[in-house]
C-alpha cells in the first residue's frame, strides 16, 4: 500500500472540511450562532434531546409530559428559519459522511458477504 490508512483518513478529513455540505453546515451553524433568539432556542432543544437520549440509555421512562414539551420545542424548532435551515445543512452533511462510511466499510461487508453459509 503506497499510502498510509491514517495519512488518507486525514486528507478525507481535510476535504470534509472544504467541502459545499460542510462549508453549507457551518455557515447555518454561524447564523443561529449570532441570532440570539434562534441560539436559545437552539441551545434548549440540544439540551432536551440530550436529557431525553439520557433517559432512554439508562431505561428510564419519559414521561407524557417530557414528550409533549419536547414536542412543543420541535414544532417551535421548526417555526425558526434559521435552525430549520441548519438541520438541514446537518441531513445533506449527515448524507455524505453516511455515504463515506459505507464505501469505508465496503471491503469488510465484502468479505463477509463472501464468507456468508450457503443456504
Amino acid at each position: 500500500m503506497a499510502e498510509n490508512l491514517y495519512d488518507i483518513a486525514n486528507n478525507l478529513e481535510s476535504n470534509l472540511r472544504q467541502s459545499e455540505q460542510y462549508n453549507e453546515l457551518k455557515n447555518a451553524y454561524q447564523v443561529v450562532k449570532d441570532t440570539p433568539a434562534s441560539q436559545e432556542l437552539f441551545d434548549k432543544f440540544r439540551m432536551i434531546q440530550l436529557e431525553l437520549q439520557q433517559k432512554q440509555m439508562q431505561g428510564q421512562e419519559i414521561t407524557e409530559t417530557e414528550v409533549e414539551a419536547a414536542q412543543k420545542l420541535a414544532q417551535e424548532v421548526q417555526g425558526n428559519e434559521n435552525i430549520s435551515a441548519l438541520i438541514e445543512s446537518e441531513q445533506r452533511m449527515s448524507v455524505v459522511i453516511n455515504d463515506l462510511n459505507e464505501i469505508i466499510t465496503g471491503p469488510l461487508r465484502d468479505l463477509y458477504q463472501d464468507e456468508a453459509p450457503k443456504a
